[in-house]
C-alpha cells in the first residue's frame, strides 16, 4: 500500500477513545452506495481534466508552430476540439457527481430525522423522560443539518483523492516521470496536518454546538416565561444573561472559523509551494540551466504546460478534502450531541412491532397495573407510590385527587406513554396481559393541543384517510353542529399556535372529535372539563357518554359533574390510593 493511502487510513482512522466516528459510518452506511457512487463520478472528472489540460497543452505547441509557418492554422481546431471535450466530460461527471452525494445525504438526513421524531414521540412506547424540552426539535432542525456537509464533502472525497489524484499522477508520470515524483513526495504532508488540525477542530466546534443548544434552550424559556420576568421586575437581568450568551456563542464561533482559516492557509501554502518546485524545474529545463545527475534536463513546451496545468489538479482532491475534514469535526461534534437522543436504551418488554394506529372496532382493552412506582428527576418523593389499579374491558375508572396527586401520571402510565421504574404496566387483551401500548389509546387532555393550521387540518391528524363527510358526521355524532356554525370558515377556519381563535369550549370539544376519528379502543381524559364554564362542561359531558361507549375509559378529573360516567373510582393522594 502506498504512503498516500496508509494516511488516508490514518486520516479517517477512529480514535478508540471517540466513539462519534463510529456513530457517523453506521449513519452513513444507510446511503453509501450513493454516496460511494458520488466519490467514483468526482474522480472520473479528472480524466475530463486531463484531457482538457492535454488539448491546451497541444493547442498551445501547434499554435506555436503556426506563428512560424510549420502548420497550417487549422491545425488548431483539433486541440480546440479535445480541450472542450474535456471540459464537458469534466463538466457532466461533475454535476452528477454532486447529485449522487444530495441524494444520499438526504437519505440520511431523513432516516435519522425520522428516528429522532420515533424516539422522542411515545407513539412506540413510553416516552423518553431523560431528553431536554428543546434537544428534540433542535436535533431535527440543526444538528442533523450539521452531517450535510460532511456527507457531500468528506465521505465521498476520500474516494475522489485516490481515483482521481491517482488519474491525474498518472498522466503527469507518462510526461515527466520527476514531476510525478516531486508532487508525490509533497502528497503526505496533507493528511497528516490536516489530521493534527482536525483535532483541534473537532473540540471547539463540540463546544460551539454545545453553546448554541444552551443559548437557544436560555432563549426559549425567557420567552415564555417573558410576563412573569416583566410582572416581577427581572426582565433587564433576563436580557443580560442572554446577551452574555450570546457573547460566549459568538466566541466560540470565533474559535471555530479562526482554526478553519489558518488550516486551509496552511493547505494552501504547501499547494502553492509544491507548484512554485514544479514551475522551477519546467522553467529551468525549457530555459537548458539545468544539467544534474539523474534528472532529465529535457522537456518540450507542450509537456511542461502540460504538467503546470495538472499539478494543481492533482491536489485539488486535497484541497477538497480539507474542507470536508472541517466538515466531519463539525458533524463529529453533531453527533455527540445528537446520540444521547438517537442512542435509545432497548425496552425488552415492549412488543417488536407496535402499530401507529389502532385497529378500528378492536374489542376494548382492560388495565391493569402492578404496583407501579413513578419517579420525577428533582424530587425526594414519588409522584405514584405502588399504585395498584385493576379495570375490565368496556369499563370506566375515574381517578379523583388534589392537584399534583398523580393523576395524569397514572393516566400517562395506563396509557403506555410512561414507563414506571418499579412494577407493570399492562393491558389486558382477552384474558392475555401485554404491555401498555400507546398505539391503542386516544388521549384527551387541557388545555387541548391544537396546532397551526385549519379546523379540517386539526381533524386529520386522528385519521388522516378521513373525507368531509366523516368529519362533519364525526361532529354531529357528538352533538357539537354547532361548533361549524360559531366558526366564519368552517371547517377552513384558520387556527393559531394552541389553538388561537376558538374559546376553551371550542377547543376541547375539538379534541373530543379527534378522539372519537382516532377510534382508539382506550380513551384517557385527562380533566377535560378544566377551566370551562357550567354550560360548556354539560356539552362535553355529554360528548363523554357517547365517547364511553364500547370503551374503555381513564378518566382524571376534581369535578363531580364526571362522577355519574365512572363504574369504579379511586382517590389518589401523594401518590398513594385512598
Amino acid at each position: 500500500m502506498s504512503d498516500t493511502a496508509v494516511l488516508l487510513d490514518e486520516l479517517a482512522a477512529d480514535r478508540t477513545d471517540d466513539p462519534a466516528p463510529v456513530r457517523l459510518k453506521a449513519w452513513a452506511a444507510v446511503a453509501r452506495s450513493e454516496l460511494r457512487r458520488a466519490g467514483i463520478l468526482r474522480g472520473s472528472a479528472r480524466s475530463g481534466t486531463v484531457l482538457w489540460a492535454g488539448g491546451l497543452s497541444w493547442g498551445a505547441q501547434r499554435g506555436l508552430s503556426a506563428l512560424h509557418g510549420e502548420v497550417p492554422a487549422t491545425a488548431l481546431v483539433l486541440p480546440a476540439l479535445l480541450t472542450a471535450a474535456g471540459v464537458a466530460l469534466r463538466a457532466c461527471l461533475l454535476t452528477a457527481g454532486d447529485a449522487a452525494a444530495a441524494r444520499g445525504a438526504r437519505v440520511v438526513r431523513e432516516t435519522l430525522r425520522r428516528r429522532i421524531i420515533e424516539t422522542a414521540l411515545p407513539a412506540r412506547g413510553p416516552a423518553r423522560t431523560d431528553l431536554g424540552e428543546t434537544a428534540p426539535d433542535r436535533a431535527v432542525d440543526g444538528e442533523v443539518d450539521q452531517l450535510t456537509d460532511w456527507l457531500t464533502g468528506y465521505v465521498p472525497a476520500r474516494t475522489t483523492m485516490l481515483l482521481g489524484s491517482g488519474l491525474v499522477l498518472a498522466a503527469v508520470a507518462c510526461r515527466s516521470w520527476f514531476v510525478a515524483l516531486l508532487v508525490l513526495a509533497a502528497t503526505p504532508l496533507l493528511p497528516a496536518n490536516l489530521k493534527v488540525i482536525g483535532l483541534g477542530t473537532q473540540s471547539a466546534v463540540r463546544a460551539q454546538l454545545a453553546g448554541i443548544r444552551t443559548h437557544q434552550a436560555g432563549l426559549l424559556d425567557h420567552l415564555r416565561g417573558l410576563p412573569t420576568l416583566v410582572g416581577l421586575g427581572a426582565h433587564d437581568e433576563a436580557a443580560r444573561a442572554l446577551e452574555r450568551d450570546d457573547r460566549e456563542v459568538a466566541r466560540r464561533t470565533e474559535k471555530v472559523l479562526r482554526i478553519a482559516f489558518l488550516s486551509t492557509a496552511w493547505v494552501e501554502l504547501l499547494i502553492t509551494g509544491t507548484l512554485a518546485v514544479v514551475a522551477t524545474y519546467c522553467g529551468l529545463v525549457l530555459l537548458d540551466y539545468l544539467h544534474l545527475p539523474v534528472v532529465p534536463d529535457h522537456m518540450s513546451l507542450s509537456a511542461a504546460l502540460f504538467v503546470l496545468v495538472l499539478v494543481p489538479a492533482y491536489f485539488a482532491p486535497a484541497r477538497d478534502l480539507a474542507a470536508g475534514y472541517h466538515a466531519r469535526a463539525r458533524a463529529a461534534a453533531a453527533a455527540e450531541l445528537l446520540a444521547p437522543i438517537l442512542d435509545a436504551p432497548e425496552e425488552t418488554d415492549l412488543p417488536s412491532a407496535v402499530p401507529l394506529r389502532p385497529v378500528r372496532g378492536s374489542s376494548p382493552p382492560g388495565v391493569r397495573l402492578e404496583a407501579v412506582t413513578i419517579r420525577h428527576p428533582g424530587r425526594t418523593a414519588p409522584a405514584l407510590d405502588r399504585v395498584g389499579v385493576e379495570l375490565a374491558p368496556a369499563r370506566c375508572l375515574v381517578v379523583t385527587g388534589p392537584s399534583g396527586a398523580g393523576k395524569s401520571t397514572l393516566l400517562a402510565v395506563a396509557a403506555g406513554l410512561s414507563a414506571p421504574h418499579e412494577g407493570r404496566a399492562l393491558h389486558m387483551l382477552d384474558g392475555r396481559a401485554v404491555p401498555a401500548d400507546p398505539g391503542r389509546v386516544s388521549w384527551v387532555g387541557q388545555p387541548a393541543h391544537l396546532l397551526p393550521g385549519t379546523l379540517r387540518e386539526n381533524l386529520l391528524l386522528a385519521r388522516p384517510t378521513a373525507s368531509d363527510h366523516d368529519l362533519l358526521g364525526a361532529i354531529a355524532s357528538l352533538g357539537f353542529e354547532d361548533l361549524l356554525t360559531a366558526l366564519p370558515h368552517g371547517l377552513d377556519t384558520p387556527l393559531g399556535e394552541r389553538g388561537t381563535g376558538l374559546s376553551s369550549g371550542q377547543s376541547q370539544q375539538l379534541a373530543l372529535v379527534r378522539a372519537l376519528l382516532r377510534d382508539a379502543p382506550l380513551l384517557c381524559l385527562d380533566e377535560p372539563t378544566a377551566h370551562l364554564d357550567p354550560e360548556a362542561e354539560a356539552r362535553v359531558l355529554s360528548a363523554l357518554r357517547t365517547l364511553a361507549r364500547d370503551r374503555t375509559v381513564l378518566l382524571a378529573t376534581h369535578s363531580p359533574a364526571l362522577l355519574p360516567l365512572a363504574d369504579q373510582v379511586i382517590t389518589l393522594r401523594h401518590g398513594r390510593v385512598r
